[in-house]
């Protein structure tokens, strides 16, 4: 299956599990706690959101930034999000967050339980899209599932792009690329593409800052992981 097709398959199943997207923020205790990660972040400014899903994290960005831009491809989890998100600084916009560019620039552009949905040949376009929509002193903030996370996927073995297979309610399966990002490998490949970053460890998850580069040929101005 080629990154194209696997991508399709795996936004139908954001589409299709809408309904059971908040499951696990109900369930477990340390995704409550990475929501509440948000309020010791720098969030500040004009915010893009990728991937925002149904919202479990725009309101707690819109109470710290000025406005808020959140993209989803999946009109289903966006409506969800609408509904849920009252604030009149947040706009909501259906998109494919791999052919979209973004027409300007924010101060932070974040991401949750995002990264790991990229398929590693896409990483390094996906940094510099990241890159351009960061005004001067922008930074990007992203919070994702660590290796440990793996244990509670269904992993699927031998595939040209990492994957796991997500069942619904239905009995409908679907294949979604999944790459459990160890927080230092993440680092060096940054640190590659002249990002400066810093990861911490948060249970089985990782909170990143990252600072694009500041000049086209980059530069590597620090790297650290706690």
């Amino acid at each position: 299956m080629d990154d194209d097709a696997l991508l399709a398959e795996q936004r139908a199943y954001y589409r299709a599990g809408a309904a059971e997207y908040d499951r696990p923020y109900a369930e477990y205790e340390a995704l409550q706690d990475l929501l509440a990660v948000v309020d010791d972040l720098p969030i500040a400014g004009d915010v893009l959101e990728l991937a925002c899903g149904t919202g479990q994290w725009t309101s707690r960005l819109a109470a710290r930034a000025r406005s808020v831009t959140a993209v989803d491809a999946a009109t289903e989890v966006l409506a969800i999000a609408r509904a849920r998100t009252a604030s009149p600084s947040v706009r909501f916009l259906a998109a494919d967050l791999f052919e979209w560019r973004p027409p300007r620039r924010y101060d932070t552009v974040f991401f949750a339980f995002w990264l790991s949905h990229v398929p590693p040949a896409r990483l390094p376009d996906f940094w510099n899209t990241v890159a351009a929509a960061l005004a001067p002193g922008g930074k990007a903030i992203f919070i994702d599932d660590g290796p440990a996370a793996a244990a509670y996927e269904e992993v699927l073995a031998d595939q040209p792009t990492p994957a796991a297979l997500r069942r619904l309610d239905d009995g409908s399966q679907y294949r979604i690329v999944k790459v459990f990002h160890h927080p230092r490998t993440l680092t060096d490949d940054l640190t590659a593409l002249g990002w400066s970053v810093r990861i911490r460890t948060m249970a089985g998850n990782f909170v990143g800052i990252a600072e694009p580069p500041t000049t086209a040929g980059g530069g590597n101005e620090r790297a650290t992981v706690g």
